[in-house]
Parts: structure tokens; C-alpha cells; sequence
């Protein structure tokens, strides 16, 4: 509940993963609180699986589509805060039912906006991947995870330079493996920012 305030104060928007028995309230059409404060997996089995929709978010390591069924509402988490409801946020609770699973089983709370297609939200949600592989990449091959000083001046520089070696990693996959698959002869570089 901190970190969504202080992300949401500082201007940022937020997506997180909910547990499934964190209760929310459901927002109708109006703007308005409808009902009592349900589970998130609760609200996703009394919408039903008919209200979950497929939706593709990228193409697979094996090279299948990753796809899944989705739902969207409106809703204010009940959180005992003490805030009236009135003052709460209203957030896009994601509810996702995995084919040949009995309910739905992931949940997420974003503020992203209001007007943005389904399939954005989406796919801005599941890059979380992408970025936690960057980092495990970062831990096994450069070490991001070995830095044992005390400063944050020498923390600083430790995330810098293997960030900057990351890039050079990357840009050079770039090299041997162009996204548009042709074969780059060894002449040939890429543009980089100075």
C-alpha cells in the first residue's frame, strides 16, 4: 500500500501483483462502489469464465504465441487504511484464468489509463519478463550481484559499468543476429549514441 502511494505521488503508473484474497470493492459505471468488498479470486469466479477474454502478448521461446484469458474491472482496493472510500484510487484489477486451470489464479493492480486497449495493458504488464531476465542475465554473466562495498558512490559505479557492459553484450547479439535476419558482414556497425 506504501509503495502504490509513494509511486502514484511521484507521478508514476503502477502495475503490481496482488495476492487472491486481497478484497477490493467493484467500481460501477457511475463511478460508484457496487456491493461489498469481494477477493480479487473471488470476483473472477462470480464474473465467470465467459467474461475472460484470449489475448496474445508475444511470441514464445519455442516460438508459439504466449497467450491466456483476461478480464478487466474498475475497482478500489479495501484496505484497512483508514482512507474513506471515496478517496481511494480506482485502479484496473487484471484477472488472469490460464487455460485448464478451475479459477483464475493471477491478479494484478495497475493504474494505467482508463482509455488504453486491453491488449496494451497486456502486454505492458507481462515485459516484467523481459526486464527480469535483463537482470538475471546481469547477476549470472556480469556479475551485477557481486558488489560487496559500503559506499554508494562505489554501488553506483558497479551498476553503471555493468550496465555499460550489458550494452556492449547486447550490441554485439545486434551484430551476429540483426532483428530484421539478414547477416551483418563484419564492416557493418550499428549507429551509437556517443
Amino acid at each position: 500500500m506504501t509503495f502504490r502511494g509513494c509511486a502514484r505521488l511521484l507521478g508514476f503508473d503502477i502495475a503490481v501483483g496482488i495476492r487472491a484474497p486481497t478484497k477490493v470493492w467493484l467500481v460501477g459505471a457511475d463511478n460508484q462502489v457496487k456491493g461489498q468488498a469481494v477477493s480479487a479470486q473471488q470476483l473472477g469466479m462470480q464474473l465467470g469464465a465467459k467474461a475472460f477474454r484470449r489475448c496474445s502478448w508475444r511470441e514464445g521461446t519455442n516460438g508459439k504465441m504466449l497467450s491466456s484469458r483476461f478480464c478487466f474491472r474498475r475497482v478500489k482496493v479495501a484496505a484497512d487504511d483508514g482512507s474513506p472510500i471515496d478517496e481511494r484510487e480506482e485502479l484496473w484489477l487484471m484477472m488472469e484464468w490460464p487455460k485448464g486451470e478451475p479459477k483464475p489464479t493471477k491478479f494484478v493492480l495497475t493504474s494505467l489509463p482508463r482509455r488504453m486497449p486491453k491488449k496494451q495493458i497486456v502486454r505492458t504488464v507481462k515485459e516484467r519478463w523481459k526486464t527480469e531476465r535483463v537482470y538475471q542475465e546481469m547477476k549470472g554473466e556480469l556479475g551485477l550481484d557481486h558488489y560487496e562495498g559500503r559506499s554508494y558512490p562505489g554501488w553506483h559505479h558497479h551498476v553503471t559499468v555493468a550496465i555499460c557492459c550489458y550494452a556492449f553484450i547486447v550490441s554485439e547479439r545486434m551484430k551476429a543476429f540483426p532483428p530484421c535476419g539478414r547477416r551483418q558482414s563484419a564492416n557493418s556497425t550499428f549507429p551509437r549514441a556517443a
